[in-house]
């Protein structure tokens, strides 16, 4: 079955969430940690008690039995069977809906194959990298055709050079996925590479839904803003957002009624490319970029109280809400 999944969930006290996907469509859920993204992934799984509806094709997946569910579910850290060979790991789902184990063996080679590990069919769990662990473990989410695939963070704890290779092979195979993949993820590039929409979760409400251009363009919470390098500051019923580069920082007040400006104290400085990005604790906290000479000019250090600036024309400004 290949449809529209229209969902309304409601786990105890931490998560209330509607949110639709579309066949084919891969639908990123970013938020802050303890915001409730993994409770949203668990819910359509089954895997939490949870009321409301998840509407697949007119079939609410809440009155199913987890096993009837078709969904396929990538945790983080791999979590596949010790006992098994990667083979037998990837055949499990196939073989447990009573697939023949030559019909399921087959498809297991096919998906092994087509992420690059067929020659490690044969090896169990602990004889695997982290980075082929997982491919095994999205494999064997895929190779039971599933109507929805959940993917919880499934980079985390991966090597930063495994994770681009295993992002790059995931967004291949998620372009020919027909149904609806829901992904997890604390990190923008995968927001911003692998997704078709981007659901912002906040204290578990969506706060935003839009395409990962829009939502990292004019970002509504704060934990996005810091996730794609934006200051974000509320002014009524409108929000700011500017980059660090376009703060200026000075030691006393500055002139002028052209520029914003804010007043705080000095919480870290660390590289950040050619510049010292300085993260100040002024209302609210401020990310500002200064060059190296300019933070050793201003004797720019943790715990002194600085000023920024940034002119009107440098910032954006759009409705809170929509």
């Amino acid at each position: 079955m290949t449809a529209r999944l229209e969902a309304d969930l409601r786990v105890a006290d931490r998560v209330r969430a509607a949110f639709t996907a579309e066949p084919g469509e891969v639908l990123a859920v970013i938020g802050p940690n303890g915001a409730g993204k993994s409770s949203l992934l668990h819910a359509v799984a089954g895997l939490v008690d949870v009321e409301g509806h998840a509407l697949l094709g007119g079939t609410d997946l809440l009155t199913l039995p987890v096993r009837e569910r078709n969904v396929g579910l990538v945790f983080q850290g791999q979590l596949l069977f010790p006992h098994l060979t990667a083979m037998d790991n990837v055949a499990f789902g196939l073989r447990a809906r009573g697939v023949s184990r030559s019909d399921a063996e087959a498809v297991a080679r096919d998906w092994l194959d087509r992420f690059g590990i067929a020659d490690l069919s044969g090896r169990k769990p602990r004889e695997l990298s982290g980075g082929q662990a997982q491919r095994v473990a999205i494999a064997r989410a895929l190779a039971t055709d599933p109507d929805v695939l959940l993917l919880d963070e499934p980079f985390t704890g991966l090597d930063v050079s495994v994770q681009m290779a295993l992002r790059i092979e995931l967004g291949r195979h998620l372009r020919d996925f027909p149904g609806i993949a829901l992904l997890v993820t604390h990190d923008a590039i995968d927001a911003l590479t692998l997704a078709d929409r981007v659901l912002v979760l906040d204290e578990g409400r969506v706060a935003q839904v839009g395409p990962p251009a829009e939502v990292a363009a004019e970002p509504r919470t704060s934990h996005v803003a810091r996730l794609v390098g934006l200051n974000l500051v509320a002014d009524g019923d409108d929000l700011m957002a500017f980059t660090p580069d376009a703060v200026v920082v000075s030691l006393t007040e500055p002139e002028g009624s052209s520029r914003l400006h804010w007043h705080g104290r000095i919480g870290t400085l660390a590289p950040h490319g050619d510049a010292v990005r300085l993260l100040v604790h002024a209302s609210p906290d401020l990310l500002a970029d200064v060059t190296p000479a300019a933070a050793t000019e201003l004797e720019l250090v943790p715990g002194r109280e600085v000023w920024l600036s940034a002119k009107a024309t440098a910032v954006s400004r759009y409705g809170a809400r929509r």
